[in-house]
């Protein structure tokens, strides 16, 4: 497991639900390039209502705009870690946001880990 504590940076990549790479979704497709790299952890999260570049509204409220709701793929790890992965989505990401953040770890323990971080 990888050690993570203190300064890290945050990569959040903003795409829509419907985008695909190769016929997998490609959120999907990212989350699996980050855990093939290594990185710390992924996780994705589906939004409710949201814009973008397009300015066109994607809302869970009206069926025929529901198939492609946002989603943020989020990754943290240390800056080398994340810098080294941004190549991986030059090609994948064709429409969207991709955005990093500096932030800090505070506690990083998987399951069944509880009794090494204490």
């Amino acid at each position: 497991m990888t050690r993570l504590t203190g300064g890290a940076l945050r990569l959040t990549v903003f795409v829509g639900e419907s985008d695909g790479w190769h016929h997998r979704p490609l959120y999907s497709e990212i989350v699996h390039r980050a855990h093939a790299a290594g990185l710390a952890g992924a996780s994705v999260f589906r939004g409710i209502e949201g814009f973008g570049a397009s300015s066109l509204v994607h809302t869970a409220r009206l069926l025929s705009l529901s198939e492609d709701l946002p989603v943020a793929v989020v990754i943290v790890d240390t800056e080398e870690r994340v810098r080294a992965f941004l190549p991986e989505l030059d090609g994948l990401v064709g429409e969207g946001l991709v955005t990093l953040d500096e932030c800090e770890v505070v506690r990083y323990v998987g399951r069944g880990r509880q009794e090494a971080a204490e």
